[in-house]
């Protein structure tokens, strides 16, 4: 996916700085839904006090109602899940996530999946890419809000949506963050991650999202210990199949190193604490030195323990918790290096999520929810009672907080659903990628130099001839073939992007070579990049004496590289207003050139120009 990362570095102080300035204003709309949920609160817990009050001094008795205990397998997912999130909500405000998530995480993902799967990454790439404030930012908040609903609402309709969220969220995330957890690579495997962490995220989500009724059993909990039995039968056959070079370790003159030694060096190498990477190092030469005695235990000890959850036995299923556990975390630590170190780790990976499940699976069949005592006959005249929403609110605390805390956690995740969703349908790139390359535009209030030379067309013209229209005029080489073929691109998306106030604009560009200076030059440059149908497009030229004097009144500088190969000449853009002062000063240097950073100054461009129209 070529030219969808922005190309500056990870730690680049104009975005990062930006970055948290946006966390931190989204961060007091938070501050504001939590003094909200509070308030609301408190007012309900004042009602509800009064009315037991009122009972009391009426001799009422009050309704009390023992509720079944949420069942501990559940409560475990809810729990274990919704701690999980805000944790990966907390690592996506890393400093190298706003530049580095596209190119480090999204598209090497992709790189070895099929065409049609790096198309659906190349879209979050796209939206990543373009908005490096935006989207980042959201991800923080769309993952705290729906960490902390699955925490608070642990009961109901409002724990079973959190639910439903936890699944949704995690499918945008294992779709189009982690190319499908990668099942189309050739290197697939449990150890790595396989089918994606995400995806365990989703299955948790659905497992709250069933209604309790399902869990008062043991049914569900053997479901889903046999589900994960077939998986990790599954992934030991995986794991076992031949050609796939796990079977491989120290690599020979003719053989490259085993699949799993190559990546327990790279985890090495990533920045971490010294003590995990000595580890991570002495597994990796183990691993090459024995790779096929490594692999053999892997394959019998995923086999031996997927054979265990299979027979959803209770005295069984705990010798294969036990052993899953121990392999799960040995390779947490040994091959996925915690899965969160290096910078832009979004999540600890997948062995924790797969123990808390087949956990929760064990205690859905060993600690079923305890049975209340049927309740009285009630009389076949009786007409039942159901309170209502605002009767529950008044006289039940658990159903109040649940509900008050559900809302209020379902506000911040709309917190970061709302920016997010509108940079997807937003095609042009934030001008704060170009702001981190070049500066934001500078603002002057000075009058127009007297320049007068020559179109391509062979016609003359003077700023002055200009006055009424808004001018954006920069300097450009009519035989380069770097930057300036890809400026010319930018005024030309620009000149799109003004829509109907194209008419009251001109763009221009002065000839920056002084040994091509022909009409002939600038034609062949316009038909080059498609700006010979621009009705509004000016590129000027004169003799060397006019151009020259052109450089000086705007300030150019033009000089020959050593050797006389290339021409360097200074790379800025002046917005004219339609009076005739120069408004503001923009860097034109595209810098590392990627469709970002292009239409990044595009949209720069475009609005510099519509507020040079709309006057101081």
């Amino acid at each position: 996916m070529p030219g969808m990362n922005t190309g500056l570095s990870y730690d680049n102080p104009t975005i990062v700085s930006a970055f948290y300035n946006e966390l931190l204003r989204q961060g007091l709309l938070v501050a504001l839904i939590i003094l909200a949920v509070a308030v609301a609160w408190s007012v309900l817990r004042t009602a509800q006090l009064r009315q037991a009050t009122t009972r009391r001094t009426n001799g009422i008795p009050g309704a009390a109602s023992v509720a079944e205990p949420e069942p501990i397998g559940r409560r475990l997912l809810r729990v274990a899940f919704g701690l999980t999130w805000i944790f990966d909500g907390i690592l996506q405000a890393q400093a190298s996530m706003p530049l580095g998530m596209a190119p480090q995480v999204i598209e090497p993902a992709a790189a070895t999946s099929p065409g049609w799967v790096q198309h659906l990454d190349n879209a979050m790439a796209t939206v990543w890419s373009y908005h490096p404030v935006t989207a980042p930012a959201a991800a923080v908040w769309i993952q705290v809000g729906i960490g902390v609903w699955l925490l608070a609402a642990s009961r109901g309709t409002w724990s079973r949506l959190a639910g439903v969220a936890s699944v949704s969220w995690g499918l945008v995330v294992w779709i189009f963050g982690e190319a499908l957890g990668q099942i189309f690579s050739p290197g697939l495997s449990w150890m790595f991650g396989a089918p994606g962490g995400v995806l365990f995220y989703c299955l948790a989500g659905a497992l709250v999202a069933l209604p309790e009724s399902a869990w008062a059993g043991p049914r569900l909990g053997q479901w889903l210990l046999r589900g994960m039995g077939l998986f990790w039968v599954g992934m030991a056959l995986l794991q076992a199949w031949p050609g796939r070079g796990f079977w491989q370790g120290q690599p020979t003159p003719r053989t490259t190193p085993g699949t799993l030694t190559s990546m327990v060096q790279q985890m090495a190498a990533t920045p971490q604490p010294h003590l995990l990477s000595s580890w991570v190092a002495a597994f990796g030469s183990f691993e090459a030195a024995h790779g096929w005695g490594v692999n053999l235990f892997v394959v019998v000890a995923l086999a031996v323990t997927g054979s265990l959850f299979l027979t959803a036995k209770p005295r069984l299923v705990w010798a294969g918790a036990v052993a899953g556990t121990v392999l799960c975390l040995t390779d947490w630590v040994l091959v996925q290096d915690l899965g969160f170190m290096g910078g832009v780790g979004t999540d600890p990976n997948s062995m924790i999520p797969i123990i808390v499940l087949f956990v929760a699976g064990y205690l859905a069949i060993t600690r079923l929810p305890a049975t209340v005592p049927a309740a009285a006959p009630v009389p076949a005249t009786a007409t039942p009672v159901v309170a209502s929403w605002a009767q529950r609110l008044t006289t039940n605390p658990a159903h109040a907080f649940r509900s008050i805390a559900a809302i209020g956690a379902i506000a911040v995740t709309v917190v970061g659903t709302a920016p997010m969703a509108l940079a997807a349908t937003e095609a042009q790139a934030d001008p704060i990628i170009t702001q981190a390359v070049d500066g934001a535009p500078e603002a002057f209030n000075i009058p127009e130099p007297a320049i007068s030379l020559v179109d391509q067309d062979g016609r003359s013209i003077s700023l002055a001839s200009l006055r009424g229209k808004a001018v954006a005029i920069t300097f450009l080489d009519p035989v380069c073939t770097s930057d300036c073929p890809v400026i010319a691109q930018e005024f030309r998306e620009a000149d799109s992007a003004l829509g109907p106030r194209v008419a009251r604009v001109a763009l221009v560009a002065v000839d920056a070579n002084p040994r091509y200076i022909a009409t002939e030059y600038l034609t062949a440059f316009d038909q080059q990049e498609g700006l010979q149908d621009l009705p509004n497009w000016l590129f000027l030229t004169g003799s060397l004496p006019q151009l020259q004097h052109a450089w000086r009144a705007l300030g150019a500088i033009v000089t020959y590289l050593p050797a006389g190969a290339m021409v360097d000449h200074s790379e800025f853009a002046y917005v004219i207003d339609p009076s005739g002062h120069i408004r503001y000063d923009l860097g034109t240097d595209p810098g590392p050139a990627t469709e970002a950073t292009e239409s990044s100054f595009t949209v720069t461009l475009a609005g510099t120009l519509n507020k040079a129209l709309e006057g101081p």
